[in-house]
């Protein structure tokens, strides 16, 4: 973030630099600071910048403050996060892997056994690996099961032989499940959930706003290099604030792509993300199980009786083109298809769907994931990205190494406030907030359509608009608390 030249009341005093991200004037060397001095006074900038930046600043203050806890939270639970498949593949070897002997044998006599293992559960779906090293999944709903979660079954192919049964989450395994659970709600349910969607809807109003102020900081010579390398040099709020705004300028893009990521599955701005996205024509398509309306073999009791298996329905997709890792539904009823869809989500992603009717094993609807809206395979590609699958290991190494830069600059916001405290003043203080009043600076013209944008974004994303409008409720109230008691004492 930018400092702040404002001259001192001492026309040929020198002046402390402050290069603050927490406010728009310079402060009073202390016996604590290391900057440098540089003498005289320097008039702020003229035009549009100069009455935007305070606003912007003060807001990026406040939000750093107060929000920085969500943000961090999420950061620290994000970078566990990224280290799951490891933990998994060491965690469930033995669910997952078998040594491969000979042929495989039919998926109907695995899912057999699945059920033989699993007798009081529903049949949900099939997961066929893609190697031969890889185990079946055949997961199964249970009524004593927590909400979301289902029993899996994991099946040798070689003779099926049950491995194991584990509780899941989707696809998630039990430690995957834990850390995908604490990073998107606190272990707390649906109240937590709140957290990570407040970190999700500011996080890019932090970076954006960071960008600006950093990118407007004046400088002379060797601009592009103080504007993505940190300084070095003595312990300082100056070297502290250049790591937080070079280290910022690096990760930013892949910040505002996480938040972007985070709020399509939120509560909230998840639901108002996705009707936007509906109303754009970009909603993620599905295969019809209709068999009435594909031309299939219809519904009734005979449809119901006759079934060419799980093995002609994998034949028939393998047909049709689809390979790789193959999670296969069942029909929900007698009018109602198989399906079967690929769940290779690295680069390049596979996920074509066929529809089969049971009856004929015949492929009554196919879906090509190239096919998708453009908007749709954003979406996809962007959550994989966030949950570290798209790219593998290279994709959990970059979102590691950005959690690690928010937590750094988190903490190093802090650090910049706590050295901006007062040193001579009796008992605890912290540092300054920017100085008050910054939004009398900005010209109408700009602030009318400010707060214009500030309310259809938050209408949209909530927990952006709440706590923003409870930021400008609580300095209102302590403007006229400070504004009384001058009074009093005048």
């Amino acid at each position: 973030m930018p400092e702040s030249r404002i001259p001192p009341d001492a026309k040929t005093a020198p002046v402390t630099r402050a290069m603050s991200p927490e406010a728009d004037v310079d402060v009073p060397p202390s016996p604590q600071s290391t900057d440098e001095t540089v003498p005289g006074p320097v008039p702020a900038a003229p035009g549009l910048w100069s009455g935007l930046r305070p606003l912007l600043l003060r807001l990026h203050f406040y939000a750093g403050i107060l929000i920085g806890p969500f943000i961090l939270v999420a950061a620290l639970t994000g970078l566990a996060y990224t280290v799951t498949p490891q933990v998994e593949s060491m965690l469930y070897d033995h669910e997952l892997k078998v040594t491969p002997r000979g042929t495989a044998e039919p998926l109907a006599d695995q899912v057999a056994a699945a059920k033989r293992a699993v007798p009081d559960g529903t049949l949900l779906s099939v997961t066929k690996g893609a190697g031969p090293t890889d185990s079946t999944r055949v997961t199964f709903s249970k009524d004593d099961l927590p909400e979301g979660y289902t029993l899996t079954a994991f099946v040798d192919p070689y003779d099926s032989k049950v491995l194991g049964e584990l509780k899941t989450f989707g696809q998630w395994l039990p430690a995957r499940a834990w850390l995908d659970d604490l990073h998107r709600n606190l272990h707390l349910g649906d109240v937590g959930r709140n957290y990570s969607e407040i970190a999700a809807s500011w996080l890019w109003v932090e970076v954006l706003g960071g960008l600006a102020l950093w990118a407007g900081t004046p400088r002379n010579r060797q601009r592009l290099r103080r504007l993505l390398l940190p300084r070095g040099g003595a312990k300082s709020r100056k070297r502290t604030l250049s790591w937080h705004g070079a280290v910022g300028v690096w990760a930013a893009v892949g910040l505002l792509a996480l938040s972007a990521t985070g709020l399509t599955w939120s509560a909230h701005a998840g639901a108002s993300i996705g009707k936007i996205q509906d109303a754009l024509g970009g909603s993620t398509p599905a295969v019809s199980t209709a068999l009435t309306a594909t031309g299939g073999s219809g519904g009734g009791a005979g449809s119901a009786k006759k079934d060419v298996g799980i093995d002609a329905v994998i034949a028939s997709a393998h047909d049709a083109g689809l390979v790789g890792v193959l999670v296969i539904t069942p029909p929900a009823d007698a009018d109602s298809a198989y399906v079967v869809k690929e769940n290779t989500r690295s680069w390049p992603e596979q996920q074509d769907s066929v529809a089969v009717d049971p009856a004929t094993g015949k492929v009554t609807q196919k879906l090509n994931f190239d096919d998708f809206p453009l908007l749709a395979k954003m979406t996809s590609w962007g959550i994989d990205a966030h949950m570290g699958l798209l790219f593998g290991l290279a994709n959990q190494i970059v979102l590691a190494l950005l959690a690690i830069a928010v937590i750094a600059m988190t903490l190093w916001g802090y650090r910049m406030w706590w050295l901006r405290r007062p040193t001579r003043a009796e008992g605890f203080a912290v540092g300054r907030a920017p100085a008050r009043g910054a939004w009398r600076r900005v010209p109408g013209r700009v602030l009318a359509p400010i707060v214009v944008l500030a309310a259809v974004i938050g209408y949209y994303v909530p927990f952006f608009g709440l706590p923003l409008l409870l930021f400008v409720l609580v300095d209102m109230a302590v403007g006229a608390v400070r504004r009384r008691r001058a009074g009093a004492i005048a």
